[in-house]
């Protein structure tokens, strides 16, 4: 039988760590490696608990053992954490480098499916759907959800078909990566790990195949008040931060994220922000019934508290 884990790199509510992995747990992971990015003993106690998790305190001495200072930014901390565990040769056949956030969709059971993949496939790929705030109706455990088209021109026209008003700045309506996450088998000696790709010898991806019958669930703004929360780092130094390629050329009218968040809060400020998000990002029925026209709408249950209790009773 194929085994298969997940690595992450979390800093987050106890509760919401506790969530990520009875979610997967629950659909048949055999290794669940999690680094805590900030103390918590209490959690870091109750995740070693379980005999199918292995959890690491990144503190000093942690980043002492790999050779050096903690690196500044979370996406390289993130990035040598599972290159790390990939390295170790882990007890899993398959592991992916996935986000406290992020929760697997799959059509049947994930070691069915990666059972299914030729030997020749090294790398599987995971594609995201986008959790809309609820809205209309629909409340958690049930959500609706955006998914993406991979053809780049059909995306950019799907784009300013649902979100005329934010089209330039928007990549298929996604406010965090349409990229996804990766699949790996272990036995691909020599990989690193990146936060969207695999290196191996200096190729990028080697044996690489998109994985359609797992979603990746992205709970990434599910909720107004708590995207504010996170918006200033995100804007930052996150999955909003100035670097990051615009989805259109600049000579073609397109603008980074960040520069469009930037221009709306100067413009409208937080109920600019606020007004964006409402268009964007909730389950209002208008966009349900848009998505749903393109093909792009998803529904999930995802019952975290239940299997939260299931896992980590109390």
């Amino acid at each position: 039988m194929i085994r298969w884990g997940l690595v992450a790199t979390v800093k987050a509510p106890a509760r919401e760590v506790l969530a990520f992995a009875a979610w997967h747990l629950d659909l048949g992971a055999h290794r669940l490696y999690i680094h805590l990015d900030a103390p918590d003993a209490e959690l870091l106690a109750g995740l070693k608990a379980h005999p199918k998790i292995r959890a690491t305190l990144t503190g000093p001495g942690y980043w002492a053992k790999q050779g050096g200072r903690r690196p500044e930014k979370h996406q390289v901390r993130q990035t040598v954490n599972a290159t790390r565990v990939l390295a170790r040769r882990p007890e899993v056949d398959w592991l992916a480098h996935i986000d406290v956030d992020e929760f697997l969709l799959p059509d049947a059971p994930v070691a069915e499916t990666l059972a299914t993949l030729p030997d020749a496939v090294l790398c599987a790929r995971l594609r995201p759907v986008e959790a809309l705030a609820p809205a209309a109706g629909i409340a958690p455990p049930d959500w609706a959800l955006k998914a993406v088209t991979l053809d780049r021109a059909t995306r950019r026209a799907q784009t300013e078909r649902l979100f005329p008003a934010y089209a330039r700045g928007l990549d298929g309506g996604f406010l965090s990566h349409v990229a996804g996450k990766l699949f790996v088998r272990t036995s691909l000696v020599g990989a690193e790990f990146r936060i969207h790709n695999v290196l191996r010898d200096g190729e990028q991806n080697p044996g690489h195949t998109e994985l359609r019958a797992i979603a990746l669930c992205h709970m990434h703004a599910t909720d107004a008040d708590r995207w504010l929360a996170h918006y200033r780092f995100r804007h930052a130094r996150g999955s909003y931060r100035p670097d990051l390629k615009p989805a259109r050329p600049a000579e073609d009218g397109g603008m980074t994220l960040h520069q469009m968040l930037a221009a709306i809060e100067a413009e409208a400020g937080e109920a600019g922000l606020r007004a964006f998000f409402d268009t964007v990002c909730t389950a209002r029925p208008a966009l349900l019934s848009a998505l749903e026209a393109e093909g792009l709408l998803r529904r999930a249950t995802l019952d975290l508290d239940a299997a939260r209790a299931r896992h980590f009773p109390g």
